[in-house]
C-alpha cells in the first residue's frame, strides 16, 4: 500500500494583507529572469533587416528631429551648448523612462496567457522590462559619450564641460529606472481592471514629455514655469544629468534629492500595490 502522507517541498500560498516582496524567492527564480530579458530582446528585433542597430538609429533620428523642429524652427535656447547633445542628453533618459513606464503599465495584459499557465513570482515581468531597458538605455549612452569625446576633441566646443557630476550618472539611470517601475506598477493595478485606460497612456506620456526638461532646461524659462516643471521629479534627474556632462547649469543638491525621495516613495507604493493586484487579477484581466 502506498503511503500518501508526503511532505511539499513548496506550498504556494497566496500573501496575507498587502502582501510582500519576496526577495528570496525572486533571487531562486534569477534564470527565468535572465530568459525574460534575453525574450525582450529577441521579440524587439526578431525578423528586422538591421537588428540591434535600431539601438542607436531610432535616438539618433529623434535628436534630429528635435533638432530642427524644437532647435531651428521652435528657438529654443540650449545655452550655447551644442545642440545634437543637448537633445541627445534629453532623450536618452526619457525614451528608457517612458519605454518602461508604458510597458511595465500594461503587464498584466500583456502577459495574461503566461500567468494563467505556470506559476512564478510575478514581479519578474516588471523587473525584466526595466532591466532590459536600461541595457538598451547603456548602448545609447556609450553613443553619446562617442559624441561628446567628438565634440570636445575635435571640435574643441568651449561650451561642453564634462566635470566630477559624472560620477553620479550609475545614480540618475537607477532613479530613472526606479521611478519608472515604480509609477508602472501603481498605473499596472488601474490597467487591469479598466482597459480603457491602456489607450490615455501613450497620450499621457507624451503630454508628460513636454512637462519635463527634455527639450529645454528648466533655467530658462521664467520663474513662474520653472517652479512649477521642477516639481516633476524627472526634472532633477534630467538637469543633473546635462549638468555633468554639458556643464553651463546650476546645480540643485534639493532637487536632485526631491526626485530620489519620490522615486522611493513610488517605488515601494508600487511594490506593495503589485503584489495586492497580482492575487486576484485573474478575475478582472
Amino acid at each position: 500500500m502506498k503511503n500518501n502522507n508526503r511532505k511539499w517541498t513548496e506550498s504556494i500560498v497566496p500573501a496575507k494583507g498587502w502582501g510582500k516582496i519576496n526577495v528570496k524567492e525572486i533571487w531562486n527564480y534569477r534564470d527565468l529572469l535572465v530568459m525574460f530579458v534575453k525574450r525582450d530582446f529577441v521579440a524587439m528585433y526578431k525578423q528586422t533587416i538591421l537588428g540591434p542597430i535600431w539601438f542607436l538609429i531610432q535616438p539618433i533620428l529623434t535628436t534630429i528631429l528635435f533638432a530642427i523642429v524644437f532647435g531651428k524652427f521652435g528657438g529654443f535656447k540650449t545655452n550655447g551648448q551644442p545642440t545634437l547633445l543637448f537633445y541627445f542628453s534629453g532623450i536618452l533618459l526619457w525614451n528608457y523612462f517612458s519605454e518602461t513606464f508604458i510597458k511595465t503599465s500594461t503587464v498584466f495584459r500583456d502577459h495574461a496567457g503566461l500567468y494563467g499557465k505556470v506559476y512564478f513570482p510575478r514581479l519578474l515581468t516588471p523587473l525584466s522590462i526595466s532591466i532590459s531597458g536600461i541595457i538598451r538605455c547603456l548602448i545609447q549612452y556609450v553613443l553619446f559619450i562617442l559624441m561628446l569625446l567628438w565634440y570636445c576633441c575635435a571640435q574643441k566646443n568651449m561650451f561642453v564641460h564634462p566635470n566630477w557630476y559624472v560620477l553620479l550618472t550609475p545614480f540618475l539611470f537607477l532613479m530613472t529606472a526606479g521611478l519608472a517601475l515604480g509609477l508602472g506598477l501603481i498605473v499596472s493595478s488601474l490597467t487591469s481592471r479598466y482597459r480603457d485606460l491602456i489607450f490615455l497612456l501613450s497620450f499621457g506620456v507624451q503630454l508628460l514629455m513636454f512637462a519635463s526638461p527634455v527639450i529645454y532646461s528648466v533655467y530658462n524659462l521664467p520663474k513662474k514655469y520653472s517652479t512649477l516643471i521642477k516639481f516633476n521629479p524627472l526634472s532633477g534627474i534630467l538637469e543633473t544629468f546635462r549638468l555633468a556632462y554639458l556643464g553651463d547649469n546650476a546645480f540643485s543638491w534639493v532637487l536632485l534629492l526631491y526626485s530620489f525621495t519620490v522615486m522611493l516613495f513610488l517605488l515601494i507604493i508600487g511594490f506593495f500595490v503589485f503584489s495586492k493586484t497580482e492575487k486576484t487579477f485573474m478575475d478582472t484581466v
